[in-house]
């Protein structure tokens, strides 16, 4: 169990505290066209100016690789911000992020008050977890905060560097959230535990399906990864989503299932189309019987009927990656049906990050999942059972 000191164990009143929140949000000629992200940061934001600490937030927006370019500044963040909290934050547009007017504006700051720092990835040294910037945001602050679980799996000097100068390291509300369900409900989870892989690759889930094979009682897998077991078991493709040189490793991971005694699902038939596109022509054949000149692009109506079943008595699921091209909505119908079946299940269901969020979101499921993992590549880090960087550098309790 990661058992982590939260914003909950600490009182900041009168102390300057240095928050990383992912602001990392999309902007269109300097408008911010969704908050999500921002909102998520409230609760923790909220929380230390009600206790009378001295907020200063720091965020990375896009990849300006050490530039200070103006179209991925922060400060349409400030602004939306001020908006979502009902006070000012002001923004210190200091292009070395810790410039004369940070420290002037956190110099002047009363208890309560807010601060935005500029993209911490104007700074070269941010990516490669450098001491000299590490230092210059330790300088303006008593106490450290990290909200941000999306750079979680990666060592950056406003996540893990600025820890080994602050003598209190805790973790906001946000990354508790990620922490109590990615983290602990896969390594102690309330069973039946059915884990559901989709997406295209296996190259890209292959540690991720290692790990659950220890763990869960039900396997399902759908999307462009299934071709590939499919084809290693002998069966014809098409023209779907293959990686040949996979297929010796998807029949290791079937065997590996029997011998653990995991339950593997794979699709038993599939809808296939005679064109990457909404207006194909689209039949339904079973798994493995796929003719050349058509691609399999979505999981057919008895596998779905299948993957509902098994979820129907689970008490924790975990999901990562659609089961069809479901930005299409004639090859969104599987993927529906397993988001119906989490959504009418009484299970612990936990969403993790990237193309899955995107999808339940989408189709209008968020709202009745238990949790959605607010980051891509760190909730797969955390289902392959890794240590992240920026967890393992909060204090413990």
């Amino acid at each position: 169990m990661l058992n982590k000191k939260s914003v909950d164990d600490i009182n900041v009143k009168g102390q300057k505290v240095l928050v990383r929140c992912d602001f990392n949000v999309p902007l269109e000629n300097g408008k911010i066209t969704d908050d999500t992200r921002l909102v998520a940061a409230l609760p923790t934001i909220k929380k230390l100016v009600s206790d009378g600490g001295k907020v200063i937030l720091c965020s990375h927006l896009g990849k300006p690789k050490g530039q200070p370019l103006p179209e991925m500044s922060l400060a349409p963040v400030a602004v939306r911000l001020s908006e979502l909290l009902g006070q000012t934050v002001r923004f210190a547009a200091d292009r070395g992020v810790v410039g004369p007017n940070a420290k002037a504006a956190v110099d002047i700051m009363n208890d309560g008050d807010i601060v935005l720092l500029e993209n911490t990835r104007y700074r070269a040294e941010e990516t490669k977890n450098e001491d000299t910037f590490s230092k210059d945001l330790a300088s303006l602050a008593e106490v450290f905060v990290d909200d941000a679980f999306g750079t979680a799996h990666r060592a950056h000097c406003s996540n893990v560097g600025v820890t080994k100068y602050m003598k209190t390291n805790v973790v906001g509300y946000l990354m508790q959230k990620e922490i109590d369900f990615l983290g602990n409900a896969v390594n102690d989870p309330k069973r039946p535990f059915v884990a559901i892989l989709g997406g295209a690759k296996v190259s890209s889930k292959l540690s991720v399906i290692e790990n659950l094979l220890d763990k869960v009682d039900v396997l399902i897998i759908g999307g462009g990864m299934s071709y590939t077991f499919s084809k290693a078991q002998g069966g014809t493709v098409g023209n779907s989503l293959l990686e040949e040189d996979y297929c010796d490793y998807a029949l290791k991971m079937i065997k590996k299932a029997k011998d653990n005694k995991v339950k593997l699902l794979l699709p038993v038939d599939t809808v296939i189309a005679d064109d990457f596109s909404n207006d194909a022509n689209t039949e339904v054949v079973d798994a493995g019987k796929i003719p050349d000149g058509w691609e399999g692009l979505d999981i057919g109506p008895k596998t779905c009927d299948l993957f509902a079943d098994a979820v129907k008595d689970a008490q924790t699921v975990v999901w990562n990656g659609p089961m069809g091209a479901f930005e299409m909505s004639k090859f969104a119908v599987g993927t529906e049906a397993v988001a119906k079946a989490l959504a009418d299940t009484d299970a612990v269901t936990i969403i993790g990050g990237g193309d899955s969020a995107a999808a339940i979101n989408s189709l209008g499921y968020g709202d009745k999942m238990t949790h959605i993992s607010t980051g891509g590549g760190a909730s797969m880090e955390f289902l392959e059972g890794k240590e992240l960087p920026g967890v393992a550098a909060a204090d413990n309790k």
